[in-house]
C-alpha cells in the first residue's frame, strides 16, 4: 500500500511517498481502507521528534485521525461489518491506504457526511470533549475561553461549548479569522495582534474555563481571567512549557491547572472516550448543531504542502488528505 513515512527528524521535506505491506488487523482490530485523513498539529510535532513519548520518528506514518470503509474484521469485533463506514482515532498510520484500528475507536460516519468531512472529527472531537468537558468540567451556563479559536481545535471546542449552552469567548490572529470565529458561535473574539485580549475580558467579567495551546506569558494572564474556582487546561504549549505564577493566588481562589495530551493514553481509556463521544456528541453532528470546516484538501502525495499550510498557521479549520489506492 502507498503511505507518507518520515524519513527522519526534520521539516516537511521528510515526509516522503512510499510502499508498506498492508496491516493485519488482529482480533479486536478493524482495517479500515482510508478515504480521508486529517492533518494535525501533533502530526508536526511528532515529525520534528518533539511529541512528547514519540521516540525514534524514523520509518513512522503519521496520521491520527482517518475516516472509510471497513475491509476486514478481526475475529473479535462484533459491532462492525466489512464495507460499514466510519470515522476512527489512530495513534498512528493515518496518512496510508490502510490503517488497522482498534475496533472501539471507530464511530459511525455521520448521516449526510463525507469521508472528508468525517475524517475531521476524530482528533479534535476526541481531544475537546476529554479536555473541555471531562477535565475543564464546562457546564451549562458558564463562560469558556478558546485560544487559537480559527484553528481545528478551536473551531470545535467553539461549536461544542455553543451548542451545549455555554458562552464563548475566542482569540485570533486576524479579523478574518475572529469572523469565522463568531459565524461558529462565539459571543466574541479578540484579535489578539491589536488587542488585549487579559484587558477585554476582564472588562466582561472573566471566565470559568480557559482552554490554552499557547502557554509561555499567556499563562499568567489566564490565571488572572479566570474566575474563583476557574479551570485553566493545557493541550499544548506552542509559546513555552514554563511560566511563572503564584501559588498561593491558586489555593487562595481554588485555581485548577491541568491538561493532558492524547496519543499516549490506554486503548481503554481512548475506548471509554469514544464511547462519551458517541452518545454527547455524535447527536449534535445529525442534528445540526455543529458542522466540518474544511479549509484546504490536499492529495496524500502532497502532505509535505498540508504540513507547511499547517505550520504557517495561515488556515482556518481542517487541513486534510484525500487518500486514493494506487492501483485504483
Amino acid at each position: 500500500m502507498k503511505a507518507i513515512i518520515v524519513a527522519q527528524a526534520g521539516g516537511p521535506e521528510v515526509l516522503q511517498s512510499g510502499q508498506r505491506l498492508r496491516p493485519q488487523p488482529a482480533a479486536h482490530e478493524v482495517l479500515v481502507r482510508v478515504h480521508a485523513a486529517g492533518v494535525n498539529r501533533p502530526d508536526v510535532l511528532l515529525r520534528q521528534g518533539k511529541y512528547a513519548g514519540s521516540g525514534s520518528v524514523e520509518g513512522l506514518i503519521p496520521g491520527l485521525e482517518v475516516a472509510g470503509t471497513i475491509a476486514e474484521c478481526g475475529a473479535a469485533v462484533t459491532r462492525w461489518r466489512k464495507d460499514d463506514a466510519v470515522c476512527a482515532l489512530v495513534a498512528v498510520g493515518g496518512y496510508a491506504e490502510y490503517v488497522a484500528v482498534d475496533a472501539r475507536h471507530c464511530l459511525p460516519v455521520p448521516a449526510g457526511w463525507s469521508f472528508i468531512e468525517a475524517a475531521s472529527l476524530p482528533e479534535t472531537v476526541f481531544t475537546v470533549w476529554h479536555n473541555v468537558f471531562q477535565r475543564g468540567q464546562l457546564q451549562r451556563g458558564e463562560t469558556l475561553l478558546v485560544h487559537g479559536g480559527s484553528s481545528g481545535i478551536g473551531i470545535t471546542a467553539i461549536q461544542l461549548a455553543h451548542a451545549l449552552g455555554s458562552r464563548v469567548f475566542a482569540t485570533a490572529g486576524s479579523d478574518e479569522k475572529c469572523a469565522a470565529c463568531l459565524s461558529l458561535g462565539a459571543d466574541r473574539c479578540i484579535n489578539y495582534k491589536t488587542a488585549d485580549f487579559e484587558a477585554e475580558l476582564q472588562a466582561e467579567g472573566g471566565v470559568d474555563v480557559v482552554l490554552d495551546m499557547i502557554g509561555g506569558d499567556y499563562t499568567p494572564k489566564n490565571l488572572r481571567l479566570l474566575r474563583d474556582d476557574g479551570r485553566l487546561v493545557f493541550i499544548n504549549a506552542m509559546q513555552g512549557a514554563k511560566a511563572e505564577f503564584n501559588a498561593l493566588e491558586i489555593m487562595r481562589r481554588r485555581l485548577t491547572i491541568t491538561g493532558s495530551t492524547l496519543r499516549p493514553r490506554s486503548a481503554e481509556f481512548k475506548a471509554s472516550l469514544a464511547a462519551a463521544v458517541e452518545e454527547n456528541v455524535w447527536p449534535l453532528l445529525t442534528g445540526g448543531l455543529f458542522k466540518p470546516v474544511i479549509y484546504k484538501v490536499f492529495a496524500l502525495d502532497e502532505a509535505a504542502a498540508a504540513h507547511q499550510l499547517m505550520e504557517s498557521s495561515a488556515h482556518i479549520g481542517k487541513i486534510m488528505l484525500q487518500v486514493e489506492e494506487a492501483n485504483s
